[in-house]
């Protein structure tokens, strides 16, 4: 198993969250938050190394509190497990509303696979 990298100290991504990516409810659409999730866990897997990459599965997503359009959402990503062709990440997503108060809305665990050239699973760290 390959050592796993701290936590990191800026986001893997921060979005302004507009008009056009709302709801018939008026918040932001869940596929939109579900979307910038991946993306982060993706750029999560990126630091650990792995190059070219699929999606597997999100699991344990959690939506705890709606995002508004104007919140400032960041996606804080951490690695929680890396396999021999597998990396776990696991994303927090905060918004940063009013520009005072800040709270946790949604997180997710993600699953990558590292993939070879010929679209197959390939070792983690192996050329």
């Amino acid at each position: 198993m390959t050592e796993i990298a701290p936590k990191w100290n800026e986001p893997a991504i921060r979005v302004l969250m507009m008009p056009r990516d709302t709801n018939a409810h008026g918040t932001i659409f869940g596929g939109v938050i579900l979307s910038y999730i991946d993306q982060a866990g993706a750029i999560e897997a990126r630091r650990q190394g792995l190059q070219f990459m699929v999606t597997v599965s999100m699991d344990k997503v959690v939506f705890h509190e709606p995002v508004f359009v104007g919140d400032l959402v960041s996606f804080w990503t951490e690695t929680l497990r890396i396999g021999n062709t597998s990396i776990t990440t696991k994303v927090v997503v905060e918004v940063l509303r009013n520009g005072m108060e800040r709270k946790t809305v949604t997180e997710a665990q993600v699953v990558y696979v590292n993939l070879g050239e010929d679209r197959k699973p390939k070792p983690i760290g192996k050329a």
